[in-house]
């Protein structure tokens, strides 16, 4: 057997550090991951930039009526609880995850990327902090024992803003239009719920040619 076939499958995890939906796929996938003895490949991005590309075709996923509001965050409520996430709804919403981005792009090159990206739901989520502010990236930084100065600055260089730049135009390049998002090879599942079937796809695809075939 050749090291191609041993080596384990892969699972692209897109997420949003404001997105609470992001949140309960991070408490989930590295477990359900584990099992499957699948890699995870942690993706910020911004929804931002992805969201501004289809301004002339509103969408009730960026301006939710209240009904729609009240709903998702009472759906959050129970998928929180059903996963074991603490959950304080933020006051504002939703918060802007641009520095949390930065600073786990800097987190995964160096290894500790999971455990940041974590903690910054956390903090945001779980503890109605405000990760928009450098003071509360800072204080996550250092409490993974990292310099947390020296992350700040590193993530607010050109060359790490250009980063986060690129990822989000791979994945609107990708077809990626919402957080979170999974990616197994070209193959797209959006949303937390899509999780499983995201993971059951990289472990066996299945063959969608009968359905797709023009015969």
């Amino acid at each position: 057997m050749d090291e191609a076939s041993t080596k384990p499958a892969a699972i692209e995890f897109w997420y949003e550090f404001a997105s609470p939906y992001s949140y309960v796929a991070a408490g989930r996938i590295e477990g359900l991951a584990a099992e499957e003895r699948l890699g995870i490949d942690w993706r910020p991005f911004l929804l931002g930039p992805i969201f501004k590309t289809r301004t002339n075709d509103p969408s009730p996923f960026q301006n939710p009526s209240p009904a729609q509001r009240r709903y998702r965050w009472r759906d959050v409520q129970r998928l929180c609880a059903a996963s074991g996430l603490p959950l304080r709804m933020p006051p504002a919403y939703p918060r802007n995850g641009l520095l949390a981005a930065r600073v786990a792009l800097i987190a995964i090159d160096e290894g500790w990327g999971p455990a940041f990206t974590r903690a910054a739901f956390h903090a945001n989520f779980a503890e109605d902090r405000d990760i928009a502010a450098p003071a509360v990236i800072g204080a996550l930084v250092a409490a993974l024992r990292h310099d947390a100065a020296a992350v700040l600055d590193r993530a607010a260089s050109p060359a790490n803003k250009e980063r986060l730049k690129a990822s989000g135009e791979a994945a609107i390049r990708r077809s990626i239009f919402g957080a979170p998002s999974f990616l197994v090879g070209d193959e797209l599942f959006w949303g937390n719920d899509r999780l499983e079937q995201a993971i059951a796809w990289a472990r066996a695809p299945l063959d969608l040619s009968p359905l797709t075939s023009s015969g």
